[in-house]
Parts: C-alpha cells; sequence; structure tokens
C-alpha cells in the first residue's frame, strides 16, 4: 500500500437461488460503494447467491431425499460457471464503477459446486481465484474441496489483496501462505456469525499485521422463494444469519462494526503507515519469520 484507500465491506442477502436478480443488486450495492469513495468492495461468502444455511442443508445428509436433490440443482443452476456469463457481468460491474471486487460465490464445474472467492480488477479481469480448501461440517455434502490455486495474496495498485472463507481461517498454514506472499488487505468473508468469530478476526489482524475485511452473511428465512424444496426446514424461523461483518486494522481495533441483524455497508479509511507501525515488533513472514528453521510449501494445483 503507498496511498489511503477507502474499503466497502458489504452484508447483504442474495436474491435467494436467482442468479441474475443477485447480480443486479451487487451492481447496485457496487455503485454505492463507489459513490462513498470505495475503491474496494467486498461482498460475503457465496452471496452468489445462496449460502447453505445449517438450518435446512442437513436434509442433504440423507443422500436420496428428492427435496435435497432439487436444491442442489437449483444452486447449481444459480451458481457461477468460469468463463461463463456471470464472470463476465462480474467483471463489468467492476470495470463499469472502476473497483476492486471482490465477493463469494458458489463456482459450477461440471457435476461439482465448489464455495469460491473472486478477485475482479478496475478492468475487469477476473484476476484471481481462490475454492475453499475444506467445506465445514454440513457443507462437504454440497460442496467439493478446492486447491491451493488462490493461497496467494494478488499484487494491485492499492495494495496486496489476499483471502480465506470462514472456517478456513482456523487453518494455520493457509494463513500463514498469505502472510508468505505479503497480504496487506487480508479478506475474511463468512456465514459464521457466532460471538467467537469476533475473536478470530482480531487475532487475524493481530497475527497477519494486516487490515482485515470480513464480511459475513445475512439471511431471513423469509428471503427463500416459496418454491423452495426445503421450505419446512424453515419453518418458524426468522434471522438465520445474523451478520457481524467488520472491518479491523492491524493491532486488531475495530475500525467499523460488527453489524448485526440488518443489512449494511461498512467503511472504512486505511492508512499505509498503520502497516508499517504494527510490523515494527512482529512480522509474521518478515523479521519474526526463520525461514531456516521453518518452510512451507504450496502445491498451487
Amino acid at each position: 500500500m503507498r496511498e489511503p484507500i477507502t474499503v466497502a465491506c458489504v452484508q447483504a442477502e442474495p436474491v435467494v437461488l436467482d442468479l441474475d436478480a443477485t447480480l443486479d443488486k451487487l451492481a447496485l450495492l457496487t455503485a454505492e460503494a463507489r459513490g462513498a469513495g470505495a475503491t474496494l468492495a467486498v461482498f460475503p461468502e457465496t452471496f452468489v447467491s445462496v449460502y447453505p444455511s445449517s438450518v435446512w442443508a442437513r436434509a442433504f445428509a440423507g443422500w436420496a431425499d428428492p427435496r435435497a436433490k432439487a436444491v442442489f440443482a437449483r444452486i447449481a443452476a444459480s451458481a457461477v460457471e468460469i468463463p461463463g456469463p456471470a464472470v463476465d457481468r462480474l467483471g463489468a460491474i467492476a470495470a463499469e464503477h472502476g473497483v476492486w471486487l471482490v465477493t463469494g460465490v458458489n463456482e459450477v464445474d461440471r457435476g461439482t459446486l465448489y464455495n469460491a472467492l473472486l478477485y475482479f480488477s478496475p478492468e475487469g479481469a477476473l484476476a484471481l481465484r481462490h475454492r475453499k480448501l475444506v467445506p465445514t461440517n454440513h457443507e462437504r455434502l454440497i460442496w467439493g474441496q478446492g486447491d491451493g490455486g488462490g493461497l496467494r495474496a494478488l499484487e494491485t495498485p492499492i495494495g496486496r489483496i489476499g483471502g480465506l472463507i470462514c472456517w478456513e481461517n482456523y487453518m494455520p498454514l493457509a494463513r500463514f501462505a498469505l502472510y508468505e506472499s505479503g497480504v496487506e488487505i487480508y479478506v475474511a468473508s463468512t456465514a459464521d456469525d457466532g460471538d467467537a468469530w469476533q475473536s478470530t478476526l482480531v487475532h487475524i489482524a493481530r497475527e497477519s499485521r494486516a487490515f482485515v475485511v470480513a464480511p459475513s452473511h445475512f439471511q431471513r428465512a423469509s428471503a427463500y422463494p416459496d418454491d423452495f424444496q426445503l421450505a419446512a426446514e424453515l419453518e418458524g424461523a426468522d434471522v438465520i444469519g445474523r451478520g457481524g461483518s467488520a472491518i479491523l486494522g492491524p493491532d486488531g481495533a475495530y475500525l467499523a462494526g460488527p453489524l448485526y441483524d440488518e443489512e449494511g455497508i461498512l467503511y472504512a479509511e486505511l492508512e499505509p503507515d498503520r502497516l508499517f507501525e504494527e510490523r515494527q515488533r512482529f512480522d509474521p513472514a518478515g523479521h519474526y519469520h526463520r525461514p531456516d528453521v521453518l518452510q512451507l510449501t504450496v502445491r498451487p494445483q
């Protein structure tokens, strides 16, 4: 980072299982963020276009349940294929507003779904894709395992940007892969709305000595379409993902948030001097690292 930048951390629910309408909403929110001065806009885990909440995804444990099969097909139909029209649209949104755009998506590759984080440049190019390495708990009934292709920070004019998805952030070697590549803006997109997650964000900020931008999924049962095949699992539910989005400095202090129980956009100005100030005492891949003793090997594919 050479200059201060404004980042936007978006907490919003998608138009569940509707790819085109979700992209329309993402475009409006990106325009709002750019209008507020943001040059980086970050959206939650699988914002495009549904996060498989444990409230209903537990039905996938019955592999022969026709309702679960139908929902899987709908997730695939509303997922992003690379290359494909949805990627082109996301790139066009980034280019139209001149921002770096990072969003979580359900990615479909033949018959497999992946939890992916996509990075788009202000020129509209897909600059980086990261697939979640290990889906968590019920997620394993829906997503395949990712690879190491996105375990690095992306060099950009606004700083080195990289990130992990939800409980990947509990994987020490995955975090260190980002540290070793010089991450300065650490994206921690998630669907974890628990209080303990905030402690994780503070630790990551202090360990990485980077800025942390952590958009969290916000979901209400009322957002699901009337013909959702697993609607019975949502009966009596209201908010099934309360958010908790936040932006933190490299000392672990909150710059914005956490935000709960509503949609909103958090903003913060990131000052590059803060990185140096906090790394004076601790730099996890610099003067506080011992590569002569400890080394990490990452296989990109």
